[in-house]
């Protein structure tokens, strides 16, 4: 039994086995993140609760920019490398070095935002009045900690995700929500809204913590030292700098969103969160974890040149994301009131906060498929250690949904924020596939068009059977108390995947084989070595 605990805990994983642990923890994860999200809107006003999001904006920019950008298009690939060519005491050596500058850089970087965090908060949220404003400034200050540990945190689950190890790596993020559920409830009470934020950095401490002794069975051992003329150094700063650009861009649409959201109400900036966190929720779990489980997959072909294989990869990914999530964007605009009252609707959280809520759920779910694939293109260019394109393409995307938002912000206020980052998201996802296709070979456009007809017209009879449902179960009950509620969402959801599921089975979806791969568990991919892929099996382009 310990043996085996031992083997979960650090064994290496296919990418099916991968996949299975990553949908797994990130769907508990984002779950836990609604649960969040329901004591939050329970325990705190959400006038009040707009003065923490605006405070989370500015240490949120600073993870995204400088450790998203380092860790997803730069560490991995180069680490993976010498990994891949048994340079493994250079890779540490490589890894100690960035470590250390990262700690250097996020501390040095932090002190100089907290001291002009007066002067940032007000650009950012302008519509707010002096005492929401200082109270934004406290709270944003006090979350200046948490990205030093994300940083580290990061560093440590990018040589475990080269390692392949994505068990542990896909915990941090259920204890770092634990931490601000926890947190929350036993003492927002008391402590109000600073009780959150104190969470936030004790939940980003833990989300680091829990990776370093599997990184150290790997052979990480600190070292204190910063080498800025190695090779591997070098080429990580060169390849983080237009990542880093990328989510600069993606960064100012969020903090210019913020601002456009603090001047159209006071509980604006709260509602266009709460509404993202529940659409992100499908993304992450089908989009960003799939993503992540091929990524060292996809390094590792590239880096022997096996482009069959690689453009197979992709296409098999792009059809389990599609496979899920097109189905679930037609359930969240159907279902979208119903799922606000049911994660949202309590305490402070009244029957206005709802409505707007649930609307701009609406606008906002048109991007989940968009959304979802734009993981997995860029990944797919970081692998060929080209992070120029995702960056021009996301800047491009970006500058038209400022555009569009800043149009649109006076005619349907919060919604129209919504709708813009929605365009955004489809232009960044289209532009990328088109690229992307130019340059692999191998790669074939007529299996996903086949794919996408069945998916799409066994979705449309998903939706009718779902509206069928709610309005049934609507002129039975008076769906006034909670259990009523979940009785309409829950049958509409059910029989609507229901029909979803059967009708790919008769359709023959090469997708429900995947999926019956990964409830079974037994056999994954062995990285080229087995005849099934993901998203099913097909030897003939498996390059093998």
């Amino acid at each position: 039994m310990g043996e085996r605990l031992k083997k979960i805990l650090s064994g290496e994983n296919t990418i099916s086995g991968a996949s299975w642990i990553l949908v797994i923890t990130l769907l508990l994860s984002n779950l836990l993140g609604l649960v969040r999200d329901h004591f939050l809107t329970q325990k705190i006003p959400t006038e009040i609760l707009s003065s923490y999001y605006a405070a989370f904006r500015i240490p949120d920019v600073l993870f995204n920019v400088i450790i998203l950008g380092a860790i997803a298009s730069a560490f991995i690939p180069v680490f993976t490398s010498y990994i891949t060519n048994k340079k493994t005491k250079e890779a540490w050596y490589i890894a100690n070095s960035v470590i250390n500058i990262a700690i250097i850089f996020l501390i040095g970087l932090a002190a100089i935002i907290l001291i002009f965090m007066p002067q940032l908060i007000s650009v950012l949220v302008p519509g707010f009045e002096e005492a929401r404003r200082d109270l934004t400034i406290s709270l944003a200050r006090i979350m200046l900690i948490s990205p030093i540990f994300f940083g580290l945190s990061y560093i440590f689950g990018g040589i475990l995700n080269s390692y392949k190890r994505f068990f542990v790596y896909s915990l941090a993020p259920l204890v770092y929500n634990l931490s601000i559920i926890l947190g929350t409830i036993i003492f927002a009470d008391i402590f109000g809204i600073y009780a959150v934020t104190f969470a936030v950095v004790c939940g980003a401490f833990f989300h680091m913590l829990i990776q370093i002794p599997v990184a150290k069975k790997l052979g990480y051992h600190y070292q204190a030292l910063v080498d800025f003329s190695h090779p591997a150094v070098k080429k990580i700063g060169r390849l983080m700098l237009p990542r880093a650009i990328g989510l600069s861009a993606m960064q100012i649409m969020l903090l210019v969103f913020t601002a456009f959201a603090s001047q159209i109400s006071k509980i604006s900036v709260a509602v266009y969160n709460l509404a993202d966190n529940i659409q992100t929720m499908p993304t992450v779990v089908f989009g960003i974890s799939f993503a992540l489980a091929v990524f060292p997959s996809l390094s590792e072909n590239y880096a022997k040149r096996n482009e069959k294989r690689f453009s197979y990869l992709i296409s098999k990914t792009i059809r389990v994301i599609l496979f899920m999530l097109v189905p679930i964007t037609c359930g969240i605009i159907l279902l979208r009131a119903q799922i606000v009252r049911l994660i949202l609707g309590s305490g402070h959280f009244g029957w206005e906060q709802t409505l707007l809520t649930a609307d701009t759920l609406g606008f906002f779910a048109i991007s989940l498929i968009f959304s979802g694939l734009v993981p997995l293109f860029a990944r797919s260019f970081y692998a060929m250690h080209d992070t120029k394109t995702p960056m021009i393409i996301t800047i491009i995307s970006i500058l038209f949904s400022i555009v569009l938002g800043w149009i649109l912000k006076d005619t349907m206020g919060i919604t129209g924020l919504a709708l813009a980052f929605s365009c955004g998201a489809f232009i960044n996802a289209i532009l990328l596939y088109l690229i992307l296709r130019n340059r692999l070979t191998d790669y074939q456009d007529w299996p996903l068009v086949k794919f996408l007809g069945k998916i799409i017209f066994a979705s449309i009879i998903m939706a009718v059977i779902i509206q069928l449902t709610k309005v049934l179960i609507g002129r039975i009950y008076d769906l006034d108390r909670v259990w009523e509620l979940l009785l309409q969402a829950g049958l509409a959801t059910f029989l609507g995947a229901l029909s979803y599921f059967a009708l790919t089975i008769i359709l023959r979806c090469e997708e429900i084989e995947y999926l019956k791969i990964l409830i079974k568990k037994r056999r994954g991919l062995a990285n080229g070595t087995k005849a099934v892929a993901i998203g099913g099996s097909d030897s003939s382009q498996e390059g093998t």
